[in-house]
């Protein structure tokens, strides 16, 4: 099971955190059964919000499903080399 990134880690952090805040104040609710109730909805919805952050992709991309695994590479053609020009210097005039 691979770690959690650090981007899910704060994202259903502030989730649990933020949704835990809003629902607490709007029910108004003093009773241990319902913070108890509104605590366990926050963390299902930070561990829903953590899990549907996209994740990074790989670094190596794997070959389209109709390519062959053996198709050829293009190469480049070389490159000329480009010889160098001698340019007259050019000073400032007097004014």
């Amino acid at each position: 099971m691979p770690r959690p990134t650090a981007a899910q880690l704060a994202y259903g952090s502030c989730t649990v955190i933020l949704s835990t805040l809003a629902m607490l104040l709007l029910s108004q609710t003093s009773s241990g059964a319902g913070i108890a109730v509104i605590a366990l909805a926050a963390l299902a919805l930070g561990l829903l919000v953590a899990l549907t952050v996209p994740l990074p992709k790989p670094r190596t991309a794997a070959p389209a499903a109709g390519t062959p695994a053996t198709a050829e590479r293009v190469v480049p053609a070389p490159r000329k080399p480009v010889a160098a020009v001698a340019e007259p210097v050019r000073e400032p005039t007097a004014r």
